[in-house]
């Protein structure tokens, strides 16, 4: 069955890499969850200056006129935003489904319990965020922009990423015996 979406995949890449030339050109490279780091950075520098000199993390940040502290949030809410609007608009291009409704695959090995499917979309959120931010960046910052740039930290992370999901959904879906 062909769906007919909003907005075709590559029209999607072609917009997405040009807004990323254009915000690398005007700004910097995109990044999402530095601007935490940036924001935690610039409090401690306030609060407890001589701390936060002395931690190498955060002596990289939250000084100076970094962009993250202004322009970042705006890229944070806009994402929020964005997102919820495209939910919004696709919501209307999707055939009818009840309420909760989860993938087959899901359901036949872990139940319909939304609440589980929740916690462990979270839970691997907070572990992709903290690989991310150990290589040095974020997801979107790695991926989107890391890569494009050929930044090798980025290469490594999208390789680990999508190795360790790879693993992840195979040991998750793997055959159980007498099933």
């Amino acid at each position: 069955m062909e769906r007919d979406y909003l907005i075709s995949w590559k029209a999607a890449g072609i917009s997405l890499g040009l807004l990323l030339i254009l915000a690398t050109a005007l700004v910097k490279p995109l990044g999402v969850s530095t601007q935490f780091v940036v924001s935690d950075a610039a409090v401690i520098h306030k609060v407890a200056p001589e701390f936060a000199e002395e931690n190498a993390y955060l002596a990289k940040y939250g000084v100076k006129e970094d962009w993250g502290v202004g322009y970042g949030w705006l890229l944070v809410i806009g994402m929020f935003v964005g997102g919820g609007i495209a939910s919004m608009l696709s919501r209307k291009q999707q055939p009818e489904q009840d309420k909760g409704s989860m993938p087959p695959m899901w359901k036949e090995r872990f139940g319909d319990s939304m609440s589980k499917r929740y916690m462990a979309a979270f839970g691997g959120g907070v572990l992709l965020l903290f690989g991310a931010r150990l290589a040095g960046g974020c997801t979107s910052g790695h991926m989107i922009s890391g890569v494009p740039q050929l930044a090798v930290s980025s290469f490594i992370f999208a390789v680990t990423g999508f190795g360790a999901a790879i693993l992840m959904a195979k040991f998750l879906y793997r055959s159980r015996p007498g099933v």
